[in-house]
This record gives structure tokens, C-alpha cells and sequence, in this order.
């Protein structure tokens, strides 16, 4: 019988517990004694604590502070950095953070008495937009100039450039915040065993969470051992912001000595969680006498909140992502990441790509108009290719199947057919965008920070367990892994058991973020699962264990940020048709189609919903989901009644295809895919919004009412 392909898709290995209601999540579990917490925030978005006011507390209830954390322990959450503070002390930066946390055994209870605390304050000036932020407005409360980071990478001479050009297009794109809406809110739950802690968390990172929390009892990270929950979605609004729930949650077990959970409500989730950093794109694009690019000067900021927790690593990656998928001759390309007095923003799919992307695609697209000429006419120009330089100075190694992709897309949408027939202005529109994302890591990250290791263990009874850090959460990374495992052994995926991860029993195989799961850690199990199959008779059971290796030939510099900041990037092409209302402007998508290297796929039924989730996400960002922020009240849409996402209703079926491009460091071919589908259908929706009302289209999102302001 031959062997089927291991793109061939199987049921989910977690599709029945998932879709008959028997998994559990964080709010099932219960333990005897356990108590019930909840978080006491600040009401301000920047001032000094003057006084705390609490009622009477009745027996058993505890308010927990900064005071009770013991001598030796900080009073920070060591993400990226250690500027994070598990309690406010003397000071507040962002309504939302996190003063104290109040615990006891009734919930009921706990909202009263919630209810009657009060907060005093000597409220100061915050500031909360970028433009705040850069100002310094109220005085700086990071540095001297509110920045957490600040850098600029060159390839060229973009200052010639720009002084011998023609013409100079300057352009501005902003975006704004995104919520998450993972369908579990965040929860978790902290525990004493013994001389240790448990922490049960909602979680995409084990292993960040114990690295987060350790230092609050000054305890070696092998004291907390943490365990993640089956996870109902995340798209990287559970990397760091579990650590806020189970800093607190862990000095509270620590006086009270019983278990310890908390659970936010919707309301809660959506006020008081990070979110996707808004961004302010600006480009300074030097043309010559015939309309050829011949250098951008681009200026990127995020606005990174009230602390810097990831924003460095998503400038990071939004700095380069600039260029898109074109070889630009010359560029210069600053980053900063601004301090304000907002909720900090955090992890989204995508990562601080999509920000850049959206800005790049959509600024191609004002050119193009001003020159007259069709967006597509213009990009096709620019497309990098096998062996180009990148924007840091490094190459592309992988051949670039654009051309393949964009005669599927082209051929399933009629784009070129559409755009001769729906004139601008029109009220109908097709628009097209391009787009990559550089898997795993930046740089030498994978090699010099992650050092990943994987552990699968053979057990007497035939069966195989997988024992790696990596998590599920809702995107079929433990059907992905099983098969890897399964198709390398040589065995039924029946015989291959993912469970949860607990950092007490598995290797640290790094987070699950960068859409680094299946190419990294995937690649690492495929090489221990060959250990395994070389001692697959031996009658005892027994562990197998592998670690990353660097391909060479693959330079970076972290402090110039020159060289390869990535080995290999998937790839996309999305077309998007709409048309608008002419009275209400209300635009309805009639069309979607796609095209993606992500080199070969693992089960092309969960790359198939990873396609249409992330695509439909992505025009969600672009079309409606409006996230407005009050100076001193925080978020206004707070609530699934008034924050918009897609439904199914909302948008058509898609077509999608894929271009088979295998990665030879991937297993069995595969790269990274997850945040690559984000990354560009926005793009194109606004590319096609903008044809049908003949208006340029700079910042999202744009739904009707905002259009309607354009338009007037």
C-alpha cells in the first residue's frame, strides 16, 4: 500500500472532546479550598495612589498588595524586559493596571465587596496618542523621551537618493488597535504543592510564565511548575499577558496557602487585555522622471502602552517587514515604540507585520493612482526574487513563487477583467495586495535565545508520547505534530499522544509564536522520532531528544540588525471585490480569493482553516472592528454587543490554493503559515474600497460611518 501524502488531512486529534463539549478549560476546574480572586485596577490613566480606602473584610478574605510580596522578591514580571510591574505601588500609568487583588471563597461576595473599595488619586497629564506619546505630554514617564526603543536600519544611500529624485511622494498610514476575541477569556490558577506552586494557565507560553513569575518569590524557575489548560484561542493575546494573572494569583497563594483562581468576565477581557499595537506609517518615496522607484525613506511608529512588555520584538519585526515583498534599491527604515498611557499593547498574529505591510501595499497603491497606472502594473516591477537583497541587507535563499501565486489568484478572481470594467469611482472595485512572513525567530534568535528541544517517549505499551512546550490553541498544532511523528515512525497517528505541556515534565521546545511550531519544533520532533526509529525494537520504554540546529550560511548581526533576518518567508497573494453603497456606504465583500507558500502543508484541511480564519480576520482589522479609546476611561468597545468582528454572514466563500515549495529545513518540506494569512487581506480591501469611491484610503478601519466622514 503506498504511502499517502502527510498532506493528506485526518480528523483533529482533538475535534470530539472539542466539538461534543466534554474538554475542560480553566473555569471547570476546582480544587478543595480553592478560592476565587478579583483584580483591583486603577480607575486613571496616569497619577500617584494617595489612598486606598477597603470595607471590612469578613473571614476569609484577603486584599493582596505589593506589600505582600516577601524580602528577596521583585515586584516585577520579567517578560522581554524586567519594566512590567505585577503591582502598582506608588503610581498608575494606564486605567486597567493592576493595584491589587482581592480573594475569597464567594464570587458574589467578591463583587460587592469589589464595589465598595475606593481609590484615591492625584491624577497628572496623560498622554495617549503617538503624537502624545513623542510629545512628551504631561512630562516623559519612560526616559527622557517616552521612547522604549528607537532604532533605524539602511540599505544604501537613501539620502542621494532622495536629493537627485524627481519627485518625492510622501504618504501617511495609520492603523489602529485590534482586540483579540479569543472565545476563552483569560484565565488562571495558582496553587501550593508541597514546597512548589502549580500554575494552571490559559496560555500560550508555559515556559514565559514561570520565567515571568519566578522572581516575585525569588524562587529558581524549577519551583513553579506551570501547566497549560486546553486553550480556547489566543492568536498571541495569551503569550505574555497570562504572566499578569499569575504574578498576582502566585503572591496571593503564597500568604493564603490555598488555590487560587481567576477568571475574567467578557467585560473584563475586553477592557482590561492587551491589544494590538496602532501604528503610524510614514514614507518619503523618491521616484524618477518615469515613475520608477527608486528609494523609500520610511519612519514607523507603534504605540506601545503604558510598558514595553513585547513592543521591541514587534517593532522588530514591523521595521522589517517595510518593504513588503518588493527590492527596494535604496531604504532607510526608523522604528520607535512609544510610551503612553494606554493599556501596553501587545502579541497579535501577525506580529507587527501587518501594520508595515498594510502601510507599504496601501502606499504602493496611492502611487500608482497618482501615476495613473494599475496598482498590479506597478508592484509586479518590484517583486523580489531568489538571491535579491532584503531590506537588511541579507538575501532571500528560497525561490519566490509570486508569479505561480498571483496566475492563481488572477485566474480564479477575473481581476484583470474586473478592473477594465469597474472604473473608479464606479461603486464596484477589486483590489490585490502581496505579502511574506519571515518564519521563526529574527535573526539568530532560534540559535542564541530559544535553543529548543524536543522529547518524544517511547512507551512499553507501543504508544508514543510527545513531550515539547509547544501549545494548542485552537490552530491543530497537536494534529500537525502527531502527524509528523506518526509519518516519521512509520506509525498510525492513533499510537502518537500530545498531552497539555508541564514545564515539570517536558523539554523546552520554545513558545508557540512567530509561526515558528510547525517549521521549528516540527523539524526538531522529525529528527528525535528518527532517533526513535533506531531503537524502536528495544522492549523497554525510553526518551528521545533533539535540538535545534542553525543552517549555515545565514549571518545576522543583532546589534546592527544587518543580514539574514530570516532564512525562509511564506508568501501571499490575496484579491478582494467589494462594492459600496452609494447612500449608506455600507460595502459588501463579493469576492475572495488566495494564493500561499507555506512550502508544503502538514494537513491541508487545518491549512485550509488557518487560510480562512486568518483572511477573515485580517478584513475584520480593515472593515470593522472599531476599537476607540477614551483619555481617561480606557476602551469604549468593551463588549461583543459593540466591538464588530466577522461573522459568517459577513463575508463570501473563499478560493483558496497553494503553491508547493518545500523548505528543506522544515519537516517534510513545511514553513511557518499561521500569521502569514493575516498579513495581507486588508490590503486588498482597501485597495478595492478605494477604487470603488475614488477616494485614498489612509487609515483603517474603515467602516461605514468613517467612510461616510471620507467621503463627505
Amino acid at each position: 500500500m503506498a504511502k499517502k501524502p502527510i498532506g493528506t488531512p485526518m480528523r483533529r486529534t482533538d475535534a470530539l472532546t472539542k466539538a461534543s463539549g466534554a474538554e475542560k478549560y480553566l473555569s471547570d476546574m476546582h480544587f478543595d479550598g480553592m478560592l476565587y480572586a478579583r483584580m483591583v485596577r486603577s480607575g486613571i490613566p496616569r497619577g500617584t495612589i494617595t489612598d486606598i480606602s477597603l470595607p471590612p473584610l469578613p473571614d476569609g478574605y484577603r486584599f493582596i498588595t505589593y506589600k505582600d510580596i516577601p524580602a528577596g522578591g521583585n515586584n516585577e514580571l520579567v517578560m522581554i524586559k524586567k519594566d512590567y510591574r505585577c503591582f502598582a505601588e506608588k503610581d498608575v500609568r494606564y486605567v486597567g493596571e493592576t493595584i491589587g487583588l482581592l480573594v475569597g471563597p464567594d464570587r458574589s461576595v467578591l463583587v460587592d465587596l469589589l464595589e465598595q473599595i475606593s481609590v484615591s488619586y492625584e491624577e497628572q497629564v496623560p498622554a495617549v496618542t503617538i503624537d502624545e506619546g513623542l510629545a512628551c505630554k504631561g512630562g516623559a514617564f519612560v526616559g527622557e523621551n517616552n521612547l522604549f526603543c528607537d532604532f533605524t536600519i539602511h540599505k544604501g544611500d537613501i539620502d542621494a537618493v532622495l536629493a537627485d529624485a524627481h519627485r518625492i511622494f510622501e504618504d501617511e498610514i495609520i492603523t489602529g488597535w485590534q482586540e483579540h476575541v479569543h472565545l476563552e477569556t483569560n484565565a488562571a490558577l495558582v496553587m501550593p504543592d508541597g514546597d512548589k506552586f502549580v500554575v494552571y494557565a490559559s496560555a500560550q507560553c508555559p515556559f514565559y510564565v514561570r520565567k515571568s513569575i519566578a522572581g516575585l518569590l525569588n524562587r529558581p524557575y524549577e519551583d513553579i511548575v506551570v501547566r497549560q489548560t486546553t486553550t480556547g484561542g489566543a492568536f498571541g493575546g495569551k503569550e505574555h499577558f497570562p504572566d499578569v494573572l499569575a504574578g498576582p494569583l502566585l503572591v496571593a497563594a503564597n500568604v493564603i496557602k490555598k488555590p487560587i483562581q481567576l477568571v475574567f468576565d467578557r467585560h473584563e477581557d475586553g477592557a482590561y487585555s492587551v491589544k494590538r499595537h496602532p501604528s503610524r506609517t510614514r514614507f518619503k518615496t523618491a521616484l524618477d522622471e518615469q515613475g520608477n522607484i527608486l528609494g523609500m525613506d520610511i519612519d514607523v511608529v507603534y504605540n506601545a502602552g503604558g510598558y514595553e512588555s513585547c513592543s521591541y520584538v514587534v517593532l522588530q519585526r514591523g521595521v522589517f517587514h517595510a518593504t513588503g515583498v518588493y527590492n527596494i534599491p535604496a531604504s532607510r527604515v526608523r522604528g520607535r515604540a512609544v510610551a503612553t498611557n494606554t493599556f501596553p499593547s501587545d502579541a497579535f498574529r501577525g506580529f507587527g507585520a501587518p501594520q508595515t505591510l498594510f502601510a507599504v501595499e496601501t502606499h504602493l497603491c496611492h502611487i500608482a493612482a497618482a501615476l495613473g497606472v494599475d496598482p498590479l502594473a506597478l508592484k509586479s516591477k518590484y517583486f523580489l526574487r531568489q538571491g535579491d537583497p532584503t531590506v537588511t541587507n541579507g538575501h532571500v535563499f528560497e525561490k519566490v513563487v509570486i508569479p505561480e501565486m498571483l496566475d492563481q489568484v488572477l485566474q480564479a478572481s477575473g481581476y484583470k477583467q474586473k478592473v477594465a470594467e469597474y472604473k473608479r469611482g464606479s461603486g464596484k472595485g477589486i483590489g490585490i495586495s502581496f505579502y511574506n512572513h519571515g518564519g521563526a525567530f529574527t535573526g539568530n534568535g532560534e540559535q542564541m535565545i530559544i535553543k529548543a528541544k524536543a522529547r518524544l517517549h517511547k512507551r512499553a505499551d507501543g504508544f508514543v508520547e510527545i513531550l515539547v512546550g509547544s501549545t494548542e490553541m485552537g490552530q491543530g498544532l497537536q494534529t500537525a505534530f502527531t502527524k509528523i511523528v506518526a509519518d516519521t515512525l512509520g506509525i498510525d497517528e492513533d499510537k502518537v499522544l500530545y498531552p497539555n505541556p508541564d514545564t515539570a515534565n517536558v523539554a523546552d521546545s520554545g513558545p508557540t509564536v512567530a509561526s515558528r511550531s510547525t517549521m521549528i519544533v516540527g523539524k526538531i520532533l522529525e529528527g528525535a522520532a528518527l532517533k526513535m526509529k533506531e531503537r524502536w525494537n528495544e522492549s523497554e520504554d525510553f526518551f528521545t531528544e533533539d535540538e535545534y540546529k542553525h543552517p549555515e550560511g545565514h549571518p545576522w548581526d543583532q546589534v546592527t540588525f544587518q543580514g539574514d533576518a530570516y532564512i525562509a518567508y511564506g508568501w501571499g497573494v490575496c484579491a478582494v471585490e467589494v462594492e459600496v453603497d452609494p447612500l449608506t456606504f455600507e460595502v459588501v465583500t463579493k469576492g475572495i480569493w488566495s494564493s500561499h507558500d507555506i512550502g508544503v502543508p502538514i494537513d491541508e484541511l487545518v491549512v485550509h482553516g488557518q487560510i480562512n480564519g486568518g483572511i477573515i480576520q485580517s478584513l475584520g482589522y480593515a472593515a470593522m472592528e472599531k476599537l476607540d479609546f477614551h483619555p481617561k476611561k480606557g476602551f469604549k468597545q468593551v463588549g461583543l454587543s459593540d466591538y464588530i468582528i466577522p461573522t459568517s454572514m459577513d463575508f463570501p466563500s473563499q478560493g483558496a490554493s497553494l503553491v508547493h515549495n518545500p523548505y528543506p529545513y522544515g519537516p517534510s518540506g513545511a514553513k511557518g503559515m499561521g500569521e502569514l494569512v493575516f498579513n495581507g487581506a486588508s490590503a486588498a480591501f482597501i485597495d478595492a474600497v478605494s477604487r470603488a469611491v475614488d477616494k485614498d484610503i489612509r487609515a483603517i478601519p474603515i467602516p461605514p460611518e468613517t467612510l461616510t466622514e471620507l467621503m463627505a
